[in-house]
């Protein structure tokens, strides 16, 4: 599932008509388990969103395939390992060496996290607070952990529903949540907004779909970019919903 659900923004998913803003495209260093995965090369990409906060915003791609919007001039870094992948970014340069504990100010963080290997814990959990219908499955895939399975969402975030396979919910500044919930993003004083969406290969709940985590925490001045950032992950990742 995960091999062939990871490329999910690719070239092809971006509009081109003549009247959409083009921003730059930023290629990320990626790391696997085992070796060093260079940026990718691309170039500017016209994207459906305000010519305002387009020229604000940039288009970042991991050397695996993981892509989002997020401020121009921002540091970016990829990984991928067995429980899917993941693409950080920051104002500040990302160091996740030995002793590395996070982020505690603004960053973006978007992983998919693959519901057949390791991830699927991460997966279950995930089901288990927002997508009741998963629950089951969840249950199953918990049952020889020593500590209980979620029994819903946070009591601090809120939750919307976009559709059966996307919600978008905000966490507060200084809590615990989904937005800090399998990411980097430490509790701080910002609060964080988001979506978790459910990638498809099967209709049947049986086989579980992978989940897409997006974690957003902008500085002030560029709060009103969130929105547009969660909603452009939103647009292109429905193109593979089943």
């Amino acid at each position: 599932m995960f091999a062939s659900t990871v490329l999910w923004f690719l070239p092809a998913l971006f509009a081109q008509a003549a009247t959409e803003p083009t921003i730059p495209f930023v290629g990320c260093v990626s790391y696997g388990q085992t070796e060093k995965l260079e940026a990718p090369k691309g170039t500017d990409r016209a994207v459906s969103i305000n010519p305002t906060d387009a020229r604000k915003l940039a288009y970042y791609e991991s050397a695996d395939g993981i892509g989002v919007l997020a401020p121009r001039g921002w540091y970016c870094e990829g990984g991928l390992g067995s429980a899917g992948a993941v693409l950080s970014l920051s104002p500040k340069p990302i160091n996740q060496g030995p002793g590395w504990k996070g982020f505690d100010g603004p960053a973006i963080e978007v992983s998919q996290i693959d519901s057949e290997t390791s991830g699927r814990f991460g997966v279950a959990e995930i089901m288990a607070q927002v997508f009741p219908a998963y629950r089951k499955w969840a249950q199953a895939v918990w049952h020889d952990l020593d500590r209980p399975l979620p029994s819903g969402p946070y009591p601090t975030d809120s939750l919307t529903y976009r559709s059966k396979s996307i919600v978008e919910y905000t966490t507060p500044r200084h809590t615990e949540g989904l937005g800090t919930h399998s990411t980097w993003l430490r509790r701080s004083d910002l609060p964080i907004t988001g979506a978790a969406i459910l990638i498809s290969d099967s209709p049947g709940i049986g086989d579980a779909p992978d989940v897409l985590l997006l974690a957003v925490r902008l500085p002030p001045e560029l709060a009103s970019l969130a929105p547009v950032i969660v909603r452009f992950v939103e647009r292109n990742t429905s193109n593979i919903q089943k």
